[in-house]
Parts: structure tokens; C-alpha cells; sequence
């Protein structure tokens, strides 16, 4: 399941009794302010949320998967990364594999019984 910014709204409106175009504001001007402080190359800090920086990714060589003998140059660029706080990986280490919340399949273990021919 995807929680969309419409998702977010509604349920905050519900839950503070506020109207649900003023939460959208609020919602999107804090969209705005993270984005607009990445782009200046800040890190934006959230107490028990985590943190988003801007770093600079290498440039590399990568492969063509339709035309694998042929090289293609990757130039560097600056990607945003996101540290999840200690709340966040605490609560996400509570999720259980193969409950309805988590919205990809468990994979077994290389090397496991059942990912392994008999």
C-alpha cells in the first residue's frame, strides 16, 4: 500500500479537526522548505525522523543490459540520500516479513533451504 500526500492530509485534518486545505498548505510549504534546502546543498535534520543531504555520486561506467560488450559513461551527479532516525528504525524493525504492511515480497536467503534446489 502507498500512503500518498492526499493520505497524509486527510488523516491530519481528521485528527486535529483543521480544514483540509489549510493542512495542504502546510504540508506542501514543508515539501517546499526541505527541497528548497537540498537544492542550496543543506541537510535537513528531523529529530527521531531522520536526515536528508545532498551527496555527489562518482562518475562510473556502467553496462547497456541490451548491449553488454558496449560501455556507457555515468557522469557524476548529486543524488539526495535519507538516514531513517532511530525512531523510524525502531518502528520499521517491528514490521513483520509477509505482514499486509510491507509492500514487497520476502526473498529467501542465498544459500537458504528454500531458495536452494534440493
Amino acid at each position: 500500500m502507498t500512503v500518498t500526500k492526499r493520505d497524509l492530509v486527510v488523516r491530519i485534518s481528521n485528527e486535529t479537526g483543521m480544514v483540509q486545505q489549510d493542512v495542504l498548505d502546510i504540508v506542501q510549504k514543508t515539501l517546499d522548505c526541505i527541497a528548497g534546502a537540498l537544492a542550496n546543498g543543506h541537510k535537513v535534520e528531523l529529530r527521531n525522523f531522520g536526515v536528508f543531504e545532498v551527496k555527489l555520486r562518482k562518475a562510473r561506467v556502467g553496462r547497456n543490459p541490451n548491449v553488454p560488450a558496449k560501455d556507457v559513461p555515468i557522469p557524476e551527479r548529486c543524488v539526495v540520500r535519507f538516514k531513517p532516525g532511530q525512531d523510524m528504525r525502531t518502528q520499521v524493525l517491528n514490521v513483520m516479513p509477509g505482514s499486509p504492511s510491507r509492500s514487497r515480497r520476502a526473498r529467501p536467503k542465498r544459500g537458504s533451504a528454500e531458495g536452494s534446489a534440493p
